[in-house]
């Protein structure tokens, strides 16, 4: 979460329509040019996007990004100029790329991490660029209309409340950092179009195409081991994670397209460049260790309870659990804790009000605080919505908006409590995790590199996803391989 003010912006609407964000037959006329309508609402769009997403990195690493970028764009048709295409590097740990109509291209650094050589990149962007010549987000443009999202953190119950859906059952959408909610998620057919459109670019770029198919299968290994040490039970992501849908149901189908294919990989080439990379959260936005959130900017911390788990994004932390999910933000503030409390129920629906039977004051850890619960018709049942707000200065306060079923919102009581200022020595001793792309020594194995991972659990499992490298398949001197290392 960063330290910026969330505020609802003009071009929500616009963004809602345009975000072609996924990752995760016959192909019609998908060479059009763009047009001016397009390219507009492309500028529009892309200064607020790239604020939804942590800003747009710069340095040697989104230059190259850059020059990939634009080498596979210009195979789409849509613009005969590589200036006419815009592609960013963003500041974001989760595992996304997206476009957007005139000729903007992006992709977290997280995804980029990911990658084991040049023709990935090349096919994740291939693949975005995909979905704009092929004006995918036009066609479902229709739809984000009828379902449209207000944008602000702090109305993020809106869609469910307005749209007469079951509570429990789009909270998986609702509990999202902004960027996330902005994004469409696009049909089947529509992502193995903009898959096979990608392995047509790769081809006439000189990549091999095959590369879409092993790019999604490490997104897939990737997703499914997030599952298993978040406790979860399936193995792709939830969709307000990420919008990357069921990558490993179209592996095979991406191999079985590029069979026979072939292209340079650049794999040493790619390595060299991307090390350094970050890995995982920022510092800036603040970093989940486990069950705990540490912002050393903003100078406060708090404690998941046993069972949930976090993610964190560039608005807000989320988390999620089978008894309840809950969304750490902050909103404007004016001084007044009870006034703030009612400001957040206020925006969580504009057709009905929602109001806490009454707020009450209290101090967690020396901080000034404020919490109402209100009860919500959830269809066949209820729900409790638990508002907790902490002042940390006159002008600026966080709140947690929680969700649990009726009867069950004392849930979060114990992470409500645990919110607390930390100190300059604790916020210096947070650093960031970077790729650290090395040699294989003679003697090196998995197992041994593995445990230079900076994590405490999983560290083969870890290694392997991130190399590309199957169960039992070893390393060979020489190779490159990436491993994470504490930074500085």
């Amino acid at each position: 979460m960063s330290r910026t003010r969330i505020a609802a912006t003009s071009t929500t609407a616009v963004l809602s329509l345009a975000l072609a964000g996924c990752m995760g037959g016959n192909i019609p006329d998908a060479s059009a040019p763009i047009t001016q309508s397009e390219a507009q609402t492309g500028a529009e769009a892309h200064p607020q996007l790239l604020a939804e997403f942590g800003g747009a990195m710069t340095g040697s690493q989104a230059v190259y990004v850059e020059q990939v970028g634009k080498n596979i764009a210009v195979q789409s048709g849509l613009a005969g100029a590589r200036d006419s295409f815009t592609v960013s590097l963003v500041n974001s740990p989760v595992n996304n790329a997206f476009a957007i109509p005139g000729g903007y291209v992006y992709t977290t650094r997280q995804l980029v991490t990911l990658m084991n050589n040049e023709a990935e990149l090349a096919a994740v962007l291939g693949h975005e660029v995909g979905h704009v010549a092929a004006r995918h987000s036009q066609r479902r443009q229709a739809a984000a209309q009828r379902n449209s999202i207000l944008g602000a953190a702090g109305a993020i119950l809106s869609g469910i409340l307005l749209g007469g859906n079951p509570l429990g059952q789009q909270l998986g959408q609702a509990a999202l950092q902004g960027s996330q909610l902005l994004t469409l998620k696009f049909s089947r057919s529509q992502e193995l179009e903009a898959d096979e459109l990608g392995i047509r670019y790769l081809d006439t770029a000189g990549y091999d195409p095959r590369a879409m198919g092993t790019v999604l299968s490490s997104l897939a290994a990737q997703n499914a081991l997030d599952a298993r040490l978040q406790g979860r039970d399936d193995a792709r992501l939830p969709e307000w994670a990420s919008t990357h849908p069921d990558p490993a149901s179209r592996v095979q189908t991406a191999l079985n397209k590029a069979a026979g294919m072939t292209g340079t990989i650049n794999r040493d080439t790619f390595l060299t460049r991307i090390d350094g990379l970050v890995y995982g959260d920022d510092p800036e936005q603040g970093v989940v260790e486990g069950r705990q959130f540490i912002h050393p900017e903003l100078r406060l911390a708090f404690t998941a309870p046993q069972g949930f788990y976090m993610v964190n994004g560039t608005r807000a932390v989320t988390v999620n659990g089978q008894s309840g999910k809950a969304q750490f933000t902050l909103a404007q503030y004016n001084g007044d804790l009870n006034s703030y409390v009612n400001s957040v129920f206020s925006s969580l629906s504009q057709q009905q009000q929602i109001r806490p039977s009454n707020i009450q004051r209290t101090t967690v850890n020396g901080l000034p605080a404020a919490y109402g619960t209100a009860r919500v018709n959830n269809g066949q049942s209820q729900v409790d919505v638990t508002v907790f707000a902490y002042e940390f200065s006159n002008d600026r306060a966080y709140h947690f908006l929680g969700i649990t079923p009726a009867g069950s919102a004392s849930t979060f009581n114990q992470m409500y409590s645990s919110v607390r200022r930390i100190s300059t020595q604790e916020a210096a001793s947070v650093v960031p995790r970077v790729l650290d792309v090395i040699t294989v020594a003679r003697g090196d194995t998995v197992a041994s590199l593995s445990r230079r991972m900076a994590y405490s659990s999983a560290q083969e499992e870890r290694f392997r996803v991130l190399n590309g490298l199957a169960s039992g398949e070893e390393v060979q001197a020489g190779q490159k391989v990436k491993i994470v290392v504490r930074g500085s």
